[in-house]
């Protein structure tokens, strides 16, 4: 599971922008852009990929985790990886709210997975709410699919390409569409 980098709590609440979390949020972004472009933009073979990728996340990645770059993530710390993980290319992670890949997670190519969201209240904006994403294990997230805050993807689960997933998906289930809605048990 991700582990909280930020000196404060930041879940369950709306993070104001004027908040002085918010300085430190944007200085551990700025220094894991510059990682991800270096991941993104140099060749790397399995090993310099593994090990830039612990240096993302702060946590060991499993030599056994399979990446076809590139790949996106805007903040890092709190995106956790199991063993056996394979992530296709042009995957997003927006992981300040966490992100747990649990592990034989598949992931395909350009699927977004986004854990922070935005106060619809036009006052508060420019603030954050943050809600963490758990993808179970043997999931397997179809291209182009997106995850919303919140969402727990049960295991063994299957989420088809393009689907947008607002709210948990059973373990078992194949879910389609958007929103996305439980078309099979496997």
């Amino acid at each position: 599971m991700f582990k909280n980098v930020l000196s404060e709590n930041i879940w369950g609440r709306v993070v104001s922008e004027k908040e002085p979390v918010f300085e430190e949020i944007n200085k551990i972004v700025e220094s894991n852009s510059k990682l991800i472009s270096k991941l993104n933009n140099e060749y790397h073979d399995h090993d310099s990929t593994i090990k830039l990728l612990s240096e993302i996340t702060g946590q060991k990645v499993d030599d056994s985790v399979g990446v076809n770059l590139p790949l996106y993530s805007d903040f890092g710390k709190h995106l956790s990886i199991g063993k056996s993980v394979f992530i296709n290319s042009n995957v997003m992670f927006t992981d300040l709210g966490g992100i747990n890949l649990e592990d034989h997670v598949l992931i395909g190519p350009r699927v977004n997975l986004l854990s922070v969201n935005h106060p619809t209240n036009p006052e508060q904006r420019r603030g954050l709410i943050v809600s963490p994403i758990t993808i179970k294990r043997n999931a397997w997230i179809g291209a182009a699919a997106t995850v919303l805050p919140g969402v727990t993807i049960g295991e063994n689960a299957i989420v088809g390409a393009n689907a947008v997933v607002t709210k948990d998906v059973p373990a078992n289930t194949v879910v389609t569409g958007s929103p996305a809605k439980v078309v099979k048990t496997i």
